[in-house]
């Protein structure tokens, strides 16, 4: 009996102890535990990222192979330093520093220690790189760029951060990520899924073969494809007129909301962000701090909309029933705010709204403001209206667009205005100038695009975005396919939109018609100023541009803001017109005008605040 008793308890307690490790090796092993077995040791595959293609399928990123020189601290056994870093090309202070912050985030992981060496580097290194014990060279793919054209768009990838590892436990040190543009937006489409190899090594550090025979291995997967809205055409077109100048274009297909072309100038090539000489070049870029080929002016820069933002004010008056569209003012070839004076290029006479639009103005919608805040109880509640209508527009607030980054503008409010001048204490000739885009409000290339979509559309918008499929599937985002209407009822865009069209044929854009297209639009100049010494100083105009064609048919919203452009007709209506005939008919029919805008620059503008010279200054603005 008792033999049995004590044959029992043996042998329970080897069941126990044979499930224990069970539990331990099968249903208990994650990756931290393996690795602590000096015996294992884990290889990545990394995946290709997604291709990135046009609207049209035409490639704009693709894949390039590079290689990293690796290291496990761990397995690293004395060198002859002087010559390893010779063989790589790196100095020996680089190399002491890379491989303590090798150490600092794991002696038992993987680093990099010299990122992307070129095909003819590897093929160099790499029967060298068997005698140093614990580097190794890793095959990784970098981008491949069949366009100049569209950075500031599809961004960059670089080397993951701290703050990365940190906030996303995907990441490993080393390995690369979207830091801007499309490739930040759709990191976790394009970059794919990086494969694991467990490998077991002899106490000699030799390979013996796959751990566990692979079975807690797993494959990469590469990134998926994606299609973005962007016109690849166009896209490089527009970054052509742009040499030499300054601001942003952006066009928007109204029926859709997809973004046809995004351009700021001056930008930069794609490729000059890949490689080793990466963060050299983005140095060199960032730190521009004159010309700011990295700072997205279609998306950040926030100047006065100008004389398009007049457009709005017709349609709010007609909405409010504050005029009619023979509602008539008289222009003294300006208009009065008290005693003073504002200017108007119009001629003078009696306006309506047609004439007021086509000749922009400044007097017949200054009279229009004034009359829409006159037409209320208070001050206070006509500010209230006000705003809610231009806001309906996607004005004054971030529009939704898939980009990371962005500003909202500005459509000021009541709080705004009693905060400058007192509650109760201000009226509507205090913000006259916001009547002419002038003033307060404010708003990004994309956001009078948008605006334009909008009034192409005759109410409503879809916001904009890039994202057209994945893979093979369209996406059906609702946030990018249901219709945002504005506060502004249909029928009262037509006479806006004749306003427009007129512009083109009898007025400030008369001399810009395209053959064959029927094109609306609206000029617009921008007062300009900046401190020089201290001293606050006029420069010269900003030239401002909103078109969409055809007018019954639209198939193309844009907007252009040309920096010290002189007035809006000049370069950002020659512009319009060009990248509107481009899209739509796919050939320019006034090479005069198109040689000149591709040779004309406006550096000598930008260089007046530093040499002294004088601005071009308007007497008003329209």
């Amino acid at each position: 009996m008792k033999k049995l008793v004590l044959s029992s308890l043996i042998i329970l307690i080897g069941i126990t102890f044979l499930g224990r490790l069970s539990y331990l090796q099968i249903f208990r092993i994650s990756p931290n535990q393996i690795l602590e077995d000096p015996a294992v040791t884990i290889v990545y595959d990394y995946p290709e990222r997604g291709y990135i293609y046009d609207r049209n399928g035409n490639l704009l990123v693709a894949n390039q192979p590079a290689y990293d020189v690796m290291v496990v601290p761990r397995d690293v056994k004395p060198l002859d330093t002087l010559e390893f870093c010779s063989m790589l090309g790196i100095t020996r202070e680089h190399f002491i520093k890379q491989m303590e912050k090798a150490r600092i985030y794991s002696p038992r992981l993987p680093s990099v220690l010299v990122p992307q060496l070129s095909k003819e580097d590897y093929a160099s290194l790499q029967e060298k790189m068997r005698k140093y014990r614990g580097f190794y060279i890793e095959k990784r793919s970098l981008r491949d760029y069949d366009t100049n054209a569209g950075a500031s768009v599809l961004g960059y990838i670089s080397e993951v951060n701290e703050w990365d590892l940190k906030s996303n436990p995907y990441y490993e040190l080393g390995e690369l990520t979207g830091r801007t543009g499309i490739e930040k937006q759709y990191e976790d489409v394009l970059r794919g899924r990086k494969g694991k190899k467990y490998i077991q090594k002899d106490r000699f550090n030799r390979v013996i073969g796959p751990y566990k025979e692979g079975s807690l291995d797993t494959l990469a997967k590469a990134g998926t494809e994606i299609h973005i809205t962007l016109d690849k055409q166009l896209q490089e077109y527009g970054e052509r007129l742009m040499v030499g100048k300054r601001g942003g274009i952006v066009a928007i297909e109204p029926g859709s909301g997809e973004i046809l072309s995004m351009i700021s100038g001056p930008t930069y090539v794609p490729e000059l962000l890949v490689g080793r000489e990466r963060s050299r070049n983005y140095s060199g870029l960032h730190n521009d701090s004159i010309s700011k080929p990295t700072w997205d002016r279609s998306i950040l820069a926030e100047p006065s909309p100008g004389s398009p933002f007049k457009t709005l004010q017709a349609l709010a008056a007609l909405q409010e029933g504050v005029v009619s569209t023979e509602t008539s003012f008289r222009c003294y070839n300006g208009f009065y705010v008290g005693r003073t004076k504002r200017g108007c290029h119009c001629g003078g006479g009696l306006r309506t709204m047609n004439s007021g639009i086509y000749k922009s103005c400044n007097a017949y919608f200054a009279g229009t403001f004034r009359k829409f805040y006159e037409s209320f109880e208070t001050t206070d509640k006509a500010m209230d209206v006000w705003e809610k209508h231009m806001k309906s527009f996607g004005l004054g607030d971030y529009l939704g667009y898939d980009l990371p980054t962005g500003r909202p503008g500005r459509i000021p409010n009541k709080a705004y205005y009693d905060k400058v001048y007192g509650d109760g204490r201000w009226t509507s000739t205090y913000i006259i100038s916001n009547a002419i885009g002038q003033g307060e409000v404010a708003a990004t290339p994309i956001q009078l695009a948008n605006m334009t979509a909008a009034i192409a559309n005759r109410g409503f918008y879809y916001t904009p975005h890039f994202l057209k499929k994945i893979g093979d599937k369209t996406i059906d985002n609702p946030e990018f396919t249901e219709r945002k209407y504005t506060t502004i009822d249909p029928e009262h865009f037509e006479p806006v939109v004749r306003g427009m069209a007129d512009v083109y044929t009898k007025g400030t854009a008369k001399w810009l018609q395209v053959p064959g297209i029927d094109i609306a639009g609206k000029t617009g100049t921008v007062e300009n100023y900046t401190r020089i010494e201290g001293v606050r100083t006029q420069l010269t105009d900003h030239s401002v541009f909103i078109a969409f064609a055809p007018v019954d048919n639209p198939r193309i919203a844009i907007a252009v803001y040309i920096e010290n452009g002189y007035y809006g007709a000049r370069y950002a209506g020659h512009i319009a017109s060009l990248m509107i005939e481009k899209y739509i008919q796919g050939e320019i029919s006034r090479k005069d005008l198109e040689k000149r805008m591709l040779e004309k620059t406006l550096e000598h503008e930008y260089a007046k605040p530093y040499t002294g010279s004088e601005f071009k200054i308007n007497e008003y603005v329209w």
